[in-house]
């Protein structure tokens, strides 16, 4: 199957192309596409591969479900469009960045410039319809992105992976800690964010972690 993702990645995920899960999801995906509304747009959905290649891969953050709103999801996990406000658990991200380092609040949540740094901003489940949280889980996209995190895991060193909240920490459970840095911490959700969420400071703990291993930081 000739998957439409960046050339790294073909070669490092050509296994799971083939499989019977991946096959299913596939037709599944395009049926929902030509009869429903979908997000994010179709050329999007490898957005977070194709903005970030195997080989520049840095830093690991896992979020859930693309959001459901028009305009809002772009193939990031918690990015936004430029022009769109950033959702609640955005505003909890800059806020703690801003905790941690100082820096202004950003006008835009688009997060394209931490991809191109070298961040997987990685949805579990990497499509979704309009108005429906969840409605593609269960599909066959998790097993995908459980793949994606075994290879980044097993075949790379000296990672960062920030797992935010149960289903993140859930998802990252297999990860080595002896060769990669995993952060937890509870969800950046107005639900749960000042139960831990502020005032963890993973972003400077990122930087130090890879600068110690001689890898530059991420400009948050």
């Amino acid at each position: 199957m000739n998957v439409q993702i960046e050339e790294t990645w073909k070669q490092v995920l050509k296994d799971e192309f083939s499989k019977d899960y991946f096959i299913q999801l596939t037709d599944f995906v395009k049926k929902e596409y030509q009869t429903a509304t979908i997000y994010p747009p179709g050329k999007l959905i490898f957005n977070a591969f194709n903005l970030c290649p195997f080989n520049r891969v840095k830093v690991v953050i896992i979020g859930q479900d693309p959001y459901h709103g028009p305009g809002q999801a772009h193939g990031l996990c918690f990015s936004v469009n430029d022009g769109i406000q950033p959702p609640p658990s955005l505003v909890n991200i800059f806020k703690e960045i801003n905790n941690d380092f100082g820096k202004p609040v950003p006008l835009s949540g688009n997060l394209t410039r931490w991809a191109e740094q070298g961040v997987l901003l990685l949805n579990a489940t990497l499509t979704v319809r309009a108005h429906q949280a969840g409605s593609h889980q269960r599909k066959g996209w998790e097993e995908f992105t459980d793949a994606v995190i075994r290879k980044l895991a097993e075949e790379k060193r000296n990672l960062v992976f920030i797992l935010w909240g149960a289903y993140a920490q859930k998802k990252g459970a297999f990860i080595d800690r002896n060769k990669h840095l995993v952060l937890t911490s509870v969800h950046p959700s107005p639900l749960s964010a000042y139960n831990g969420f502020f005032g963890n400071h993973h972003f400077s703990l990122t930087n130090d972690y890879l600068i110690k291993h001689g890898i530059e930081g991420i400009d948050w």
